[in-house]
């Protein structure tokens, strides 16, 4: 058993555990893929058939690794070992078992685009609003339908979930669910939920096939345990049945994937599936120096919903987590790439040691401006630049258009996005017209009825008329004005938040973000001209590709935190810790919620191998407006011990709010208590004005409101509600309002008035 002598003792212990039910709460940096490897390898080294292990990852990369790892320890045997995500391994088994579902055994895997595509035909023969009922929002319901394995018929006889779809204007989502199932059916096809889905069908529905895979699977393990969704656990908890010889590994610390489906409870609650279960606790942490390691713990003791466990480093202590306040987001980025210019020169490490932590993709912007104006090389991870961006690039080819009629590729973009009944074939003939005239496409559709039929030519002269209003438009106003402008009345703006799924979310925040970048252009001092064509030449500086980049070479890493989960770092930059950022507001609404982001706050933390930097920004944009940022809680709850706090440099602009935190977070303070906002916030938005209700002001009884009511708050003024969620008495409503924008609140804490029923 040489391969066991670099095992800790209780990596060791969990290693030779091969019998019954067990536990292993690996701590960041513990060790775990090591201990899952060779554990498996134990098995194997004891006479254990590799045909009958089964073990179960989140990803392909990490299947991949630990079959790796164990060929070096058995050789050829580790490929006889059932390895693989939940999702390939039980398409394997359903190709196998497919007839008894009534599917043949090559039936198809429909990715997103595939199931969205069907949905999209199916709305389409309904004669639905694709607006109410956009493909993005179904598909999202039907797949949380499915991994909480509530059927087509399920939820069609479910009187709740019913309600909650007629409460929200969606009463046929149902109907929906049914043909869409149906379509999969017919083609003999599955999508990536069904995999889940149809094995759990087939063990439910098939005793001998449970049995079967209950005898041929005699020990399982599960990686990421704490990921795992209610229709995994189920999957898990069958197979496991007969021999019980179930090994689960996990952290409920870094349990981040809420969104996803993933239930905390599967692992917190996992002892009372087996009360003989057997423990092991993975506490030492080989990854992060010792400060690094303290400040996590600190982090994560605050959470209620917790497996307890004392993780600790051996490293040195290392350096004191450096917090960075700057006066504004821009400010932050520029502090964060001096920051690594300077480390990178005197410390002589590489690019690559570096990794800068968000928490929405939206904060990439400022950071990518600020390394490009330094020339630091940077890689944006498990997503794209900011400014290549569908939904940026989509804008941008509106401002492009706008300044510049006869950019033919600006134009194709956006002709007939959002869709204005402009299709391929009316592109087509513009184009044709284009060429068998020598003329440009612009010149076409200027004049669209010498080239076009009726119908055709009336939706494209509207389109040119919206194009030439916004170019007499732009010459007159500031490019925030102008741009705000031309976001809105393309229609791209309310096509993006009417998408409420969180893809949707996601692309209209970053129009917003995008919008906040032109504001603060547009107020700067520094520059004479500061129109919108100006603001596009930068951007076209920015955004032009090296053709002679090297794509080895090293970079700094840009991601969300939730793609950096089992990566690590010399050196992090965790940005943004801001209350309603990080926390998100969108958390505040419940402990549950709240927990989650602690937890990963906790994720972003132990990423950092050497050193950390957590930094904030004192104002920041928000649709338009700039608005002051009060330090996140997080930052309260890490023991002032462990912190240096960085806050020499002072603002120009003389800001007293900055001053007021200045003093707040002194470095002598032994607590830090957040700053209270001033009695009056400027604001740089002519919208944001003060709310006075109206004369006799009283909340309504809000048990039915409904989706499209006009409502009254006392402080943000008028409103309609954009959606509703959560079961009473929790019930969610997403508001729209006129003054101040989109807000989600409680309701039965809210106070509004229903001005319209």
């Amino acid at each position: 058993m040489d391969y066991l002598q670099g095992l800790n003792p209780q990596q060791r212990a969990a290693a030779e555990q091969t019998e019954g039910p067990v536990m292993i709460i690996a701590g960041a940096g513990s060790g775990k893929t090591r201990v899952i490897t060779y554990r498996v390898a134990h098995l194997i080294h004891k006479g254990i058939d590799p045909f009958n292990i089964l073990v179960l990852t989140f990803t392909n990369k990490a299947a991949k690794e630990m079959r790796e790892r164990i060929s070096k320890v058995v050789g050829a045997e580790a490929k006889n070992i059932w390895m693989g995500t939940f999702h390939s391994v039980f398409a394997k088994i359903l190709r196998v078992e497919a007839s008894k579902l009534g599917y043949t055994s090559n039936f198809t895997i429909y990715d997103t685009d595939d199931s969205k595509s069907v949905l999209r035909a199916v709305l389409k023969e309904m004669n639905l609003d694709d607006k109410l009922y956009n493909p993005n929002y179904v598909y999202n319901r039907i797949s949380a339908a499915k991994n909480n394995l509530v059927s087509w018929q399920e939820y069609q006889q479910n009187d709740q979930i019913q309600a909650d779809d007629f409460s929200n204007g969606r009463g046929h989502l149902g109907k929906v669910y049914e043909m869409y199932a149906t379509r999969c059916y017919r083609a003999s096809a599955m999508d990536f939920d069904d995999l889940l889905f149809k094995t759990n069908e087939l063990l439910k529905n098939f005793p001998d096939v449970l049995y079967k895979y209950q005898n041929k699977f005699k020990y399982l393990m599960v990686d990421e345990y704490q990921d795992t969704n209610f229709s995994q656990y189920l999957i898990v908890k069958k197979l496991a049945a007969i021999n019980e010889n179930l090994c689960v590994v996990g952290d409920d610390a870094q349990s981040i994937y809420a969104f996803r489906g993933a239930n905390i409870q599967n692992i917190l609650n996992f002892e009372k599936d087996y009360p003989d279960l057997k423990v092991y606790k993975l506490e030492q942490n080989y990854r992060s120096t010792q400060n690094i390691v303290n400040v996590a713990n600190s982090i994560i003791s605050n959470n209620k919903e917790q497996l307890k466990k004392n993780v600790f480093s051996e490293k040195d202590h290392g350096d004191k987590i450096k917090v960075i306040r700057a006066f504004s987001d821009n400010e932050e980025g520029k502090t964060v790439a001096e920051t690594i210019m300077q480390e990178r020169t005197t410390k002589g490490l590489k690019w690559n040691d570096f990794a800068i932590l968000y928490r929405t993709n939206a904060q990439s912007r400022s950071m990518e401006e600020a390394l490009r104006k330094l020339n630091i090389p940077y890689k944006i991870y498990g997503g794209l630049s900011f400014y290549q961006r569908k939904e940026i690039k989509d804008l941008i080819a509106y401002f492009r258009l706008t300044f510049n009629p006869n950019d033919e590729e600006a134009l194709k973009r956006v002709i007939n996005y959002p869709r204005r009944g402009i299709g391929d074939t009316t592109v087509d003939r513009i184009i044709l017209s284009a060429g068998q005239n020598n003329i440009s496409l612009w010149e076409v559709i200027i004049e669209p009825s010498k080239y076009l039929d009726g119908r055709s030519a009336g939706s494209v002269a509207t389109f040119s008329t919206m194009i030439q209003s916004f170019q007499v438009l732009a010459k007159n106003q500031s490019a925030y004005d102008a741009a705000l402008h031309i976001a809105q009345h393309s229609g791209l703006l309310k096509d993006l938040y009417e998408d409420k799924s969180v893809e949707g979310l996601n692309r209209y925040e970053n129009i917003q973000e995008l919008l906040n970048g032109i504001k603060e252009f547009s107020e700067r001092e520094d520059i004479e001209e500061r129109g919108l064509d100006v603001f596009m030449q930068d951007v076209a500086l920015l955004t032009n590709d090296d053709n002679d980049k090297n794509p080895n070479a090293e970079t700094v890493s840009l991601m969300t935190i939730h793609s950096s989960k089992g990566l690590e770092f010399p050196h992090v930059f965790v940005v943004g810790l801001e209350e309603n950022l990080f926390p998100s507001q969108m958390s505040l609404n419940s402990r549950t919620d709240l927990e989650e982001e602690r937890r990963l706050f906790y994720v972003a933390v132990t990423r950092a191998e050497n050193k950390l930097t957590i930094s904030y920004a004192t104002s920041r944009f928000k649709f338009g407006t700039l608005i002051n940022c009060e330090p996140s809680r997080f930052l309260d709850e890490i023991d002032a011990q462990y912190l240096e706090l960085d806050f020499k440099a002072k603002s120009q602009t003389g800001n007293p709010f900055f001053d007021d935190d200045r003093k707040a977070w002194s470095r002598n303070s032994d607590t830090f208590s957040k700053p209270k906002p001033p009695t009056q916030v400027k604001t740089t938005s002519l919208l944001a004005k003060a709310h006075v209700p109206t004369a006799g002001f009283a909340p309504s009884d809000t048990s039915k409101l409904q989706v499209g009511m006009e409502v009254e708050h006392e402080r943000f003024g008028f409103g309609k509600v954009v959606n509703l969620e959560g079961n009473k008495p929790d019930v969610k409503a997403t508001i729209f309002f006129k003054e101040i924008g989109q807000k989600q609140l409680l309701l039965k804490f809210a106070k509004l008035r229903i001005v319209e029923i």
